[in-house]
């Protein structure tokens, strides 16, 4: 007998799927967004979605559980981390004084996460507040060849490295909820 979860999946149309198609909120009817901005605008929110999707259901000790030593890794600590990198991105493109760490400094994101409630509601309210005020500080610059902050970053270097930070960590997140309750999808 084994202490891992069973594999499952509320699809029933691919089991491998989180959802079914007609269930999934990333999918969308009809023509993909027109240009490159409202492209990369896109999949960015889908990552975003799929994050807190593989968060959903799982109360505080399972979003704090670590994946397999010695790494610190947890779902409460990637919805801390990428509140720490949203919030990071906004110093490369800023001229001012860099905004301060809200966890501290090395893997302070992931070793603070805990299984308090008190702590995944204020991680989730932490990623909306530096996601919106990234988005915010983005929309001023919406020509994706401009060049912001002291090291000169194009926007759409910013963007794709957002991108590729979401696709990242929910690679990371798929396995770690499969750990945690066994399922598994997209």
């Amino acid at each position: 007998m084994s202490d891992q979860p069973a594999r499952w999946s509320r699809a029933t149309v691919y089991p491998d799927m989180w959802a079914d198609p007609d269930d999934d909120p990333r999918n969308s009817e009809g023509v993909s967004p027109d240009g490159e901005l409202a492209t990369l605008q896109d999949f960015l929110t889908n990552y975003r979605m799929t994050l807190r999707m593989k968060c959903e259901g799982l109360d505080a000790e399972q979003l704090a559980r670590r994946s397999v030593a010695p790494s610190t890794m947890s779902l409460l600590g990637l919805l801390r981390h990428l509140a720490e990198v949203e919030r990071d991105w906004r110093n490369w493109i800023s001229d001012d004084d860099p905004l301060p760490k809200l966890y501290g400094e090395g893997d302070a994101d992931f070793d603070g996460a805990v299984a308090e409630q008190a702590e995944v509601d204020a991680a989730y309210s932490a990623l909306e507040r530096e996601q919106t005020a990234t988005d915010a500080a983005l929309a001023e610059h919406p020509d994706l060849g401009e060049r912001l902050g002291k090291d000169g970053i194009a926007v759409r270097e910013l963007m794709v490295h957002r991108i590729e930070e979401y696709a990242r960590h929910c690679g990371h997140a798929d396995l770690l909820r499969e750990c945690i309750d066994g399922r598994v999808g997209q």
